[in-house]
C-alpha cells in the first residue's frame, strides 16, 4: 500500500477572515453559488460504459494513488504580487510559498488568478530510492482570470500545458537557483485517447508512485463540481474499493450486559454517509469489516485512534466479507450511499482488464470513424479483373445471401486473415473446389 504525503504549506484555520475570503474568492472564480470544494468526482465503470467509450471521444490516464488537491493561484494585479494555495477535499486551506507562476505572454508579469485540479504524490526513485513530492496536474478551472469550466476537456489541457506549465517549466530552466525553493516538483499528467489503454498499461509498471487504476474523462463535456457521471473510475472488479466510517462496537461485559467488555474483539460495523457536513453529517449501518485476531492485535499495538475513523475497504471474493486497506484521514466523510450502491454494482458488474483491452479495437474503429477518417484507397490490379463465369447447362446461378453483398464495414488496425485463406479457408466456394 502506497504512502499517502502529508500536505505542505500552512492550515489558514478554518472558518477564520482569511479562510471566508480565499473560500469566497474562489467561489466567484469558478461562478458557484456555494464556497464547497468545487473539485469533480468520478463514478465507477461498469460494463455499460463500454459502450458509452464506442459511442463518445473520452481521454484515459492512470489514477494516481495520492491526494487529490486543487492548487490556487490569486494574483493581486495593482502589487503583483501572488497567494498560492493547495486545498484538499476538507476545503482546507494551506498557503504554500516558494512558488511564482508567471504570464504566458509576458514573463515579466505574473499569471493572473488560476485554479488547476491535481493529484499529490511521491514519486521514489527506483535506483537511488529518493522520494521527490509532485504535484501531477490534470484539469483546470480558471486559468489567467478566465472561467474556462464550460470549455471542453481538450482546451481546458491545452491552456493547462500552454499558460500555466510550459511558462513555469521555462522559468525553471532559466533560473535554476529557483528549483530549490520549490516545495514540490510540477508536473503535467499524459493523457491519452480511450482506445490507447494498452499503452497505459504498459506504462503503469515504470512509474515512480503507486497506481489506482484508469481515469476516463469525456473531451466533449465541460469541467462539473461535484460528481461528473462523464468521469469514469475504473479498477478490476477485485480491487474496486469503498470509504465507510468505521464503528467500533464491544460486547456486553460478562455480569453486566449494560456495560461494554473493551477488552474483547469488537464488531467492526461499516457505516454509508447519507448526506450532511460536519456535525450535521448523518451515517446509517450498512455491514461489517472482518478483521482477523492478529489483525486486531497489531491495530491496538498502533496506539492509534480506530473507532469513528474514515476506512478503505475492498471485497474479498474468497472470504465473501470486506476487508480493510487503510484509514483513509484525507477524506471528510466517506461515500455516499448513492456512490457505494453504484461502487457495488461495479463490482458485480465490473470490467476486467483482458475486456477492457479487447473492446480498445472496437473503440478505436468508433472514433475514428466519427472524426471522418477516409477509407483507404482500392488495391492496384497487376491485369484486367478475369472474366465472369458462366453456370453450364446443367448447374442453376448461385444466389448469394444479402449479407454477402452488402460493404463490409469500415476496420482499422491490423488486417485480419482472408477467410479465403489457402490454409483455413474452406475447400469449397461458390460450389467451386479451389
Amino acid at each position: 500500500m502506497s504512502r499517502i504525503p502529508e500536505l505542505p504549506g500552512n492550515i489558514v484555520p478554518k472558518h477564520s477572515d482569511r479562510d471566508t475570503w480565499l473560500r469566497n474568492h474562489v467561489a466567484t472564480l469558478c461562478g458557484l453559488n456555494h464556497d464547497r470544494f468545487p473539485g469533480s468526482q468520478p463514478v465507477s465503470f461498469s460494463t455499460k460504459d463500454l459502450e458509452r467509450l464506442e459511442q463518445e471521444d473520452y481521454w484515459v490516464c492512470e489514477k494516481s494513488d495520492g491526494i487529490r488537491v486543487l492548487l490556487v493561484v490569486l494574483t493581486n494585479l495593482e502589487t503583483s504580487e501572488q497567494i498560492v494555495c493547495i486545498v484538499d477535499r476538507h476545503n482546507i486551506y494551506r498557503e504554500i510559498s516558494g512558488l511564482f507562476f508567471p504570464h504566458y505572454e509576458h514573463p515579466e508579469r505574473p499569471l493572473r488568478s488560476t485554479v488547476l485540479d491535481a493529484e499529490l504524490v511521491i514519486d521514489v526513485d527506483p535506483r537511488t530510492k529518493r522520494e521527490t513530492l509532485r504535484l501531477l496536474c490534470f484539469d483546470c478551472l480558471v486559468v489567467d482570470n478566465q472561467n474556462v469550466m464550460s470549455k471542453t476537456l481538450d482546451k481546458r489541457y491545452y491552456r493547462l500545458k500552454e499558460y500555466v506549465s510550459k511558462p513555469y517549466t521555462k522559468m525553471l530552466r532559466e533560473y535554476p537557483h529557483m528549483v530549490e525553493s520549490q516545495p514540490f516538483d510540477i508536473q503535467v499528467k499524459e493523457v491519452n485517447f480511450s482506445y490507447s489503454i494498452d499503452k497505459v498499461f504498459l506504462d503503469i509498471p515504470n512509474l515512480q508512485h503507486d497506481n489506482d487504476g484508469l481515469i476516463y474523462t469525456s473531451v466533449s463535456t465541460p469541467y462539473v463540481p461535484g460528481t461528473d457521471r462523464n468521469i469514469l473510475k475504473w479498477k478490476p472488479p477485485s480491487e474496486n474499493s469503498i470509504d465507510f466510517k468505521l464503528v467500533l462496537r464491544f460486547p456486553p461485559l460478562a455480569g453486566s450486559p449494560t456495560q461494554p467488555d473493551m477488552h474483547a474483539k469488537p464488531i467492526f460495523a461499516l457505516h454509508v454517509w447519507c448526506g450532511g457536513e460536519g456535525a450535521k453529517a448523518t451515517y446509517e449501518p450498512w455491514d461489517r469489516m472482518h478483521v482477523n485476531d492478529d489483525e486486531w492485535e497489531s491495530l491496538k499495538a498502533s496506539g492509534e485512534q480506530i473507532d469513528d475513523r474514515i476506512v478503505e475497504v475492498h471485497w474479498d471474493t474468497a472470504g465473501e466479507h470486506w476487508r480493510m486497506m487503510r484509514f483513509r484521514d484525507d477524506k471528510p466523510q466517506g461515500n455516499h450511499r448513492s456512490v457505494v450502491e453504484n461502487i457495488v454494482q461495479s463490482i458485480a458488474d465490473g470490467v476486467e482488464k483482458d475486456t477492457l483491452l479487447a473492446r480498445s479495437v472496437a473503440i478505436k474503429n468508433a472514433w475514428k470513424i466519427r472524426h471522418g477518417q477516409p477509407q483507404p484507397p482500392p488495391l492496384k490490379s497487376n491485369g484486367p479483373p478475369p472474366p465472369p463465369s458462366f453456370p453450364t447447362s446443367n448447374t442453376q446461378p448461385r444466389v448469394f445471401p444479402k449479407e454477402d453483398l452488402s460493404p463490409l464495414p469500415l476496420r482499422y488496425g491490423p488486417l485480419a486473415q482472408s477467410r479465403w485463406s489457402k490454409v483455413s479457408g474452406p475447400m469449397i466456394v461458390a460450389g467451386m473446389s479451389r
